[in-house]
């Protein structure tokens, strides 16, 4: 399996998986809104490849954290997407693991995800809510160790907080429900 980073003229495969993946368009719009959006920037977009198909894509988008007067530099990882025939071989794994390497090289301090709670707590996320992080939307308190961070720099959890702002295409409620 290979990994690489996402061109322009990937869009179609990308696009291609987000829809196999959730079997619907709803993740594939807003992959294509994400990485128009200029509130987006910086971003990570990784696909995976078995052979020489595409099989999975990550997403992480800037974000920001209101309510602090620190400066800290924080990414969202929505969404991740794998497709159907290729689930269950480690590949989600592989790219949020290679995705977080990365985001650790740039200087990333936080990575935010709303996903399942048992899950991505394999590569290191804990809810963030009982950290101090809100969602942009409210999350319901059934769902709220879905709220995810995780700190790629030692010390960053305990000495911020606040509500995280994300990119503008992503700033809908819609996308704030588990």
């Amino acid at each position: 399996m290979q990994i690489r980073e996402a061109l322009k003229t990937d869009l179609n495969d990308v696009l291609a998986i987000e829809r196999l993946a959730f079997g619907y368009d709803k993740e594939a719009n807003l992959v294509g809104e994400l990485l128009r959006d200029p509130s987006a920037k910086p971003l990570l977009s990784l696909l995976a490849f078995k052979k020489d198909r595409a099989v999975g894509h990550i997403l992480f988008t800037a974000a920001r954290l209101s309510g602090t007067k620190d400066a800290v530099s924080i990414v969202i990882l929505a969404p991740l997407a794998i497709v159907p025939d290729t689930q269950q071989q480690g590949i989600g794994g592989k790219l949020i693991r290679h995705g977080l390497s990365l985001l650790s090289g740039s200087k990333v301090d936080l990575v935010f995800v709303l996903g399942h709670p048992d899950y991505y707590p394999r590569f290191g996320f804990a809810p963030a809510g009982c950290l101090g992080f809100d969602a942009p939307y409210p999350i319901p308190e059934e769902h709220a160790n879905a709220w995810m961070v995780q700190a790629l720099r030692p010390g960053v959890i305990g000495g911020v907080s606040g509500k995280v702002v994300c990119a503008d295409a992503l700033n809908k409620p819609e996308h704030w429900r588990e």
